[in-house]
């Protein structure tokens, strides 16, 4: 069986991993695939997919935006999954596809993981799902398709909680920088160093990625210190509203964060 594409970029690389977030569907309904080309393209090393709710309770205004925008546009899981039957052939990187349980358990959740296979997702990234039914419900499924489901923890997750998500995990742990929603933070003082430094401590078997106010090269040079990289949704997804081509507003985006000003 072939190495899950996660693993594969944990193993080849070890830090300054840089994932970014969009709305499948966002700003327009097929620009999916150019934004996940474009990103590959522009050195990006994972892509979350995000799958548009009407009810994104842990997204802040710009990601919820983003989504009311993309159902508006007619996105839906059935068409995401249309629009990415053919991205293996062109794009090498790991995708998750993130998003909350509701709409995947309306699709029918064998059906969801079969398609994900089919299309070539490596992991998924669902927040409401919890662990122990996680374990007792989906573990099995998922890793009959060769799905990661990727956890994850915030400072409030206890150090007991932590090892157990740890043990649950595969791929890698979405380390929430703090308890509050996502959305773009500008000053690396906004997050939590006691808490990154407590996660080091303890030695968990899986690399970590942290993710909510990661906004621009000063952020993620910052969380790259405590963790293996670090994710980016809503600064990007805030990029994509400005009047240029895709092409012009995720290289430029993409540059500010990783190369030197």
């Amino acid at each position: 069986m072939m190495k899950n594409r996660i693993n594969q970029l944990f193993q080849d690389k070890k830090e300054n991993i840089l994932s970014v977030y969009f709305t499948a569907g966002y700003p327009q309904v097929n620009d999916t695939v150019q934004i996940i080309k474009t990103l590959e393209k522009n050195g990006v090393d994972l892509i979350e997919i995000g799958m548009p709710f009407s009810d994104p309770v842990a997204d802040g205004p710009v990601i919820q935006n983003s989504s009311t925008v993309a159902l508006k546009n007619g996105m839906s899981i059935k068409q995401l999954f249309e629009q990415l039957k053919s991205i293996r052939q062109t794009v090498n990187i790991p995708l998750i596809l993130m998003g909350y349980l509701n709409p995947v358990i309306q699709f029918g959740l064998e059906a969801f993981c079969k398609k994900c296979q089919e299309v070539g997702i490596d992991g998924l990234i669902l927040p409401d799902l919890p662990v122990s039914v996680y374990q007792e419900e989906y573990k099995e499924l998922f890793e009959q398709y060769g799905l990661h489901n990727i956890l994850l923890i915030t400072p409030q997750t206890s150090d007991a909680r932590i090892q157990e998500i740890d043990e649950a995990s595969g791929g890698f742990i979405y380390m929430v920088s703090s308890s509050s929603t996502t959305g773009a933070k500008d000053k690396v003082s906004d997050f939590h160093e006691d808490y990154f430094n407590r996660v080091n401590q303890l030695k968990l078997n899986n690399p970590r990625l942290i993710g909510f106010g990661i906004s621009n090269q000063e952020t993620f040079e910052n969380a790259c210190k405590y963790a293996s990289g670090a994710i980016i949704g809503s600064a990007f997804v805030k990029a994509l509203e400005q009047d240029k081509t895709l092409e012009e507003k995720i290289s430029a985006f993409v540059n500010r964060i990783v190369k030197p000003v």
